[in-house]
This record gives C-alpha cells, structure tokens and sequence, in this order.
C-alpha cells in the first residue's frame, strides 16, 4: 500500500534549484535527505513520465514530478498501550515526563514496555514515519531509573531538526538531584573528558585521554546539613551518565546510585539516623530531568517545561530535612 503520488509543477521562480531542495520546500515533515533517499530508490516520474533518479537534477519552469511516498513500514517493536505522563503533543513532537524504571528503547533484558512501546501506541497515525518507518524518533534518552523529561520527534523533518539541536548543544536542560554532603564551592563548572571506563567497560569515567568533552555547571539549591544536598546541574553538553559521572568525580555522588554513588561511611555519619536510613533505601538514583528547553522544529520558537520532582524524590528530600 502507498500514499497518492504527490504531483509538483515548477514554477519560474524554482528554475535552476535542485530538485532534491524543491522537493523540501514543498514536503516541510519531510527532511532533504529522506526525500533524496526516495528519488535514489526510483520514487519519482519526471516530466516525460521516466523516472528520476538524481537528487541533483536541475528543474526547469512548468517540468511536473510525481513523487510516490511508500507508506510509513510498520514499526518494530509494537505499540503498547502504556500510560504516559504527556507534558506537550502538537503535529511534529512530543514531550512526556518519563517516571523512573521506565526504559527509553528495547533492549536485550527489556525486549518491550519501552517508552517506544508507549509512543507508538499513543502518537498512532500522527507518526509519519521516521526514514519510511512509523516509529518516534528519539533524540536523547535518559537513564531507566532517572524520571523527567523526554522529547521525541513524530516526523522526519522534526527528527532531523532535533538531532541537530542536540549535536549543536542548541537546547536547555536542568537536572535535580539528591547528592551526598556538599559541594564546595556551592555553584561551579565541570569541564573533563568522560569515556568508558579503562577496566569496567560497562562503567563511563573521567578519562584523560579517548574521551569525549563534557561540560556540567551546578548550584546547590537546598542544603542538608554537611550529609547531603540538592543542586542542579545544568548540561552543556550531553554524554552518558555524565550527571552522574561528574558528582561522584567532585566527590558528591548521587544517592541512591548503584554504579557511581557510593558514599563513605564519615559522609553517612554526617546526617541524623533517620535522615541515613532514607538516604540508604532510596532504590534508584536521586535524579531528575526537570526542564528541557527546544527551538521548535518548525516554527523556531523558543518553547521550555518543567517537571515536577517525583513523589518519591520530595520524600526522600523531606526525609533528609529531618533533624
């Protein structure tokens, strides 16, 4: 099953353009380069009803093109109908707040009840196809067990323009999170290379060498004595675990973390029995993606949201406050 064929005739003022960026302006949900991968496959009859198979080609006033769009290949995996926390929805994104033991993508361990799962079921017959398959394009991710915001895209044009959004650092993105003791000074920047670690691959690490920049600015925003506080970290750039990698780097590792956030037992003593016993039975790490901030893929607005912090990280957080 295909879509119509969409007909194009030139006009005087397209003369000389290629006809892979005429295409563009006339299918903005569809990126340039998905369009010249249809062209290449043979999807487009030229004025003379041969088909066209060179992006490059010149077009000529009153040439007319029939493009024929092979319906989106049904997604893999499958939709679930799973609920989603939807902070924004229009025609080219959407914006959910991911709560925590929720995976991003299947995986081997987690073949399904992916948040892909869910947004292929949700978003339906507004997912237009992403390179000619019906699935969200996801331009970020974050960690199973860190609640907050995720964006992803519902057409090809609007995934190409995100990930470029992303690969530029060209968006805004604050975390919060629960650290053990307080860092000093209470607002500074992390600038190191992070990469795999050089004996536990499955680990990310500050590394001196074979590693990628990362960037992390942080200000601490509630204090709990000398055992633990809140500070947000806000990213320049976007490298695995690097919220996570950085804290514990400067010493001031993320409670709850089973890979990064082990805490000493002076730093444990410094808070009140109760106030340790909760710190020490959080079952996940204390993070949260609280604002993300985009241009829009279409219009160019500067859009931001918030997320509220999790039920359990406000009770944690109370629990630390207790004297």
């Amino acid at each position: 099953m295909t879509h119509r064929p969409h007909r194009f005739e030139i006009e005087p003022e397209e003369a000389g353009q290629r006809l892979d960026r005429v295409l563009a302006q006339r299918l903005p949900d569809m990126s340039r380069s998905r369009l010249k991968a249809l062209i290449e496959s043979g999807n487009l009859q030229g004025p003379a009803g041969g088909t066209i198979t060179e992006p490059a080609h010149r077009v000529k006033p009153g040439e007319v093109f029939h493009l024929t769009v092979p319906a989106p290949e049904r997604a893999v995996p499958e939709g679930q109908a799973i609920p989603l926390d939807v902070v924004y929805e229009d025609a080219d994104i959407i914006v959910v707040d991911k709560p925590a033991g929720m995976v991003v993508h299947p995986a081997p361990g987690n073949p399904d009840k992916t948040l892909v799962n869910a947004l292929i079921a949700h978003c339906g017959d507004s997912l237009s196809g992403i390179g000619g398959v019906k699935r969200p394009g996801i331009v970020h991710r974050i960690d199973k067990e860190t609640s907050g915001l995720l964006i992803a895209a519902k057409n090809d044009a609007a995934h190409h323009a995100l990930s470029a959004a992303f690969a530029a650092h060209d968006i805004e993105r604050a975390y919060q999170c629960l650290v053990w003791g307080l860092p000093s000074p209470k607002a500074g920047t992390i600038a190191t290379l992070i990469g795999r670690h050089p004996t536990h691959r499955q680990k990310m690490a500050v590394v001196t060498r074979n590693g990628k920049e990362a960037v992390t600015h942080y200000q601490v925003q509630q204090v709990f004595g000398l055992g633990a506080a809140l500070v947000e970290c806000r990213l320049e750039t976007g490298r695995t675990h690097q919220i996570r990698v950085h804290m514990a780097h400067i010493g001031h590792p993320i409670i709850g973390d089973p890979v990064y956030g082990r805490a000493t037992q002076a730093r444990r003593a410094q808070l009140p029995d109760a106030a340790r016993e909760a710190a020490r039975a959080f079952p996940r790490q204390a993070l949260h993606a609280a604002i993300l901030g985009i241009h829009h893929p279409r219009t160019g607005v500067f859009i931001s949201w918030r997320a509220p912090l999790p039920r359990d990280f406000v009770t944690l957080a109370a629990a630390l406050g207790t004297k």
